[in-house]
């Protein structure tokens, strides 16, 4: 089973984030659940929603306490919330933002980690790029996409398209696409300095 917590603010799409992952994954044949945990309900109070994958039936339906991935939607929680609480060493983690790992002053928090495995990526740019407002769910899936390998681009965007239809749809499938292609070109960077 492979499990996914997405951590954001109120009114940044986490828990649509959520649902759209688990659409993908079961469009490819899959069994999936999506839900949220929800603090205080108001717009920009922390937000949680958890997705499961796996290729038999989910019988548990607990939050996330050991995920596999950490997406983050707003950089602003890293030192306000514990997003990393029960992430292996060999955990996936894609960060919204343009900085780097060393600019967001985890000091040697992830030295056990592996280094390919790590990846911000500037949703919330790409967002407004494509879609014309501030909202990185879509473009943050295709980032997950490309990292993890779980989940292909292809079932990202049908399940986007479902979920938002006509040009919004075309816009937050954009927005992915382009996403991947940048988690890619980071990842092939990665790799290539790791074998230097």
């Amino acid at each position: 089973m492979f499990q996914v917590r997405i951590h954001g603010r109120g009114g940044q799409g986490v828990v649509t984030a959520a649902e759209i992952l688990s659409v993908a994954a079961f469009d490819e044949g899959r069994h999936a659940q999506a839900f949220p945990s929800f603090g205080s309900e108001r717009t920009g109070a922390p937000v949680v929603s958890f997705c499961r994958i796996d290729d038999r039936e989910i019988r548990t339906h607990e939050p996330v306490m050991e995920p596999d991935a950490v997406i983050i939607q707003d950089v602003t929680l890293i030192h306000q919330v514990d997003l990393f609480s029960g992430l292996s060493p060999d955990g996936y983690v894609l960060i919204n933002t343009s900085r780097g790992f060393s600019e967001l002053g985890f000091g040697n928090f992830f030295n056990e980690y592996r280094s390919e495995r790590l990846m911000t990526c500037p949703a919330t740019d790409i967002a407004l790029e494509q879609i014309g407002r501030p909202f990185p769910n879509a473009a943050l899936l295709g980032g997950f996409a490309a990292l993890t390998g779980e989940i292909t681009l292809a079932a990202i965007d049908k399940a986007v398209r479902e979920h938002f239809v006509g040009s919004v749809g075309e816009r937050n499938a954009a927005a992915a696409a382009t996403a991947f292609d940048y988690v890619t070109s980071k990842a092939g960077e990665v790799a290539r300095a790791s074998t230097n």
